[in-house]
């Protein structure tokens, strides 16, 4: 971490990150791109159940960061190829959500989901890729903005979640700002 880069204002705090092909610094608090992903094959979706510290047991879309140079469309099919070794035909749009926490939690993520042949997830460094039944997915230990997510992609809604939480990422509140409704 570096105190007032030279090209960050005076006492604003820069965390560097590693990202492919070089680095590339952040200033905290600002939000990170990333894409997400619903793979879905007929009445299941592929999540992914993280084994990392981080989300450690919860069950999450497929999707990453957006790299420098590329485009949301571009890192989601990417993502998904990295992760779970699909190649997709492409993707449909499904909504943006902004999270924003008063740490460095600080997120927003392009939404998209696509259509599959179901196929046998391989090994994935960021956890284990599991068919799930949408039905299922209620049960499951997953992030409770990821449920609204999942719940607005089944009725075709489109969204643009701004979410809140407290330092310990607890949800605060969920507004969906397209349509002028608060859900938490």
């Amino acid at each position: 971490m570096v105190i007032g880069a030279p090209d960050a204002p005076l006492g604003v705090r820069r965390t560097t990150l590693r990202v492919r092909g070089g680095r590339t610094s952040v200033t905290e608090g600002r939000k990170i791109a990333a894409v997400l992903c619903i793979l879905r094959h007929g009445d299941e979706v592929l999540l992914l159940r993280r084994t990392k510290a981080l989300h450690l047991g919860k069950y999450v879309p497929l999707g990453g960061k957006i790299d420098p140079h590329e485009s949301a469309r571009e890192a989601v099919l990417r993502e998904v190829r990295e992760e779970a070794g699909c190649r997709l035909e492409g993707v449909s749009f499904c909504g943006i959500l902004q999270e924003t926490a008063p740490n460095d939690f600080n997120w927003i993520s392009y939404v998209y989901a696509a259509d599959v042949d179901r196929f046998e997830p391989p090994a994935c460094k960021e956890g284990v890729l599991e068919w799930v039944p949408l039905d299922g997915i209620a049960a499951l230990p997953t992030y409770e903005v990821d449920r609204f997510i999942y719940r607005y992609y089944l009725e075709g809604r489109p969204f643009v979640f701004d979410a809140r939480y407290d330092g310990e990422l607890n949800l605060l509140s969920l507004e969906d700002e397209l349509a002028g409704e608060k859900e938490v």
